[in-house]
């Protein structure tokens, strides 16, 4: 079995990390620069790095931090937030990311991510998806969660796997910053629908619920998480020896 990856998740507004429920109720935590080292130095296998409010805002991702903070980490960095061209594509990479994250362009130019994978590769092209239920359907939204685009989120990654999206990061809204694990019902639907890998966001609030992840559902390649590490209230050291106990690979 292929190694799972632990990936904390930095959202990034006005220069600072910060961290909701269900997208909203923005809270301070840190620098970014600060604790993307900490992490990297405390065995975080990835990070992902969103600057959230890029694309309801309607600028460009910021450059100044990323470039900091790629200095200073030595794990793969995924960045997102306001890519809305291949050349957000390009200067995202030139500052340091080792992949881009898109969603909110992608919705608006599917064709972007065509683009992209044809340039960079598939596996520089990070599908983000927010999904909410409404009315007992998966639907796809926006703009950081803030706007329903309607489209039926199953059909939609997968017709983003089909354009060369080589990663997808399903983030739950019904889940996130709950605490009340993982939304297995939503990442097995999705497990089932594509054959790239498969992150799993929203909904951690302790080590078991990254072991009920695994187990339930063994297409799932990572657990991606905020608040509980960002808190302290699981070390991602003691998370992959719990891991390892429970015969899930791990990298240590």
């Amino acid at each position: 079995m292929i190694t799972k990856r632990i990936i904390p998740c930095l959202d990034v507004k006005d220069g600072r990390v910060v961290k909701g429920i269900n997208f909203k109720g923005l809270a301070d935590v840190s620098s970014p620069v600060e604790l993307a080292k900490f992490y990297s130095d405390c065995g975080a296998d990835e990070l992902v790095f969103y600057d959230i409010t890029a694309s309801a805002e309607g600028r460009t991702l910021f450059t100044d931090i990323l470039r900091e903070t790629a200095r200073k980490v030595f794990i793969p960095l995924t960045v997102g937030g306001g890519i809305n061209s291949v050349s957000d594509f390009d200067r995202v990479l030139k500052c340091g990311a080792d992949k881009v994250s898109v969603n909110s362009g992608a919705i608006r130019n599917p064709s972007l991510i065509d683009e992209a994978a044809k340039l960079y590769g598939d596996q520089c092209v990070v599908l983000s998806a927010d999904v909410k239920r409404v009315d007992g359907v998966f639907r796809v939204f926006a703009k950081g969660g803030r706007e329903n685009t309607g489209m039926e989120a199953i059909s939609w990654i997968k017709e983003c796997v089909e354009r060369g999206a080589g990663e997808i990061v399903v983030n739950s809204i019904d889940t996130d910053g709950v605490k009340g694990g993982f939304d297995l019902e939503m990442l097995d639907a999705v497990c089932k629908a594509v054959s790239v890998p498969v992150i799993a966001s929203g909904g951690a609030g302790n080590i078991e619920h990254f072991i009920t992840l695994f187990n339930a559902l063994p297409g799932v390649d990572a657990g991606l998480a905020a608040s509980i590490f960002h808190f302290g209230e699981v070390k991602i050291e003691n998370l992959k020896k719990a891991m390892k106990s429970a015969g899930i690979p791990a990298r240590l």
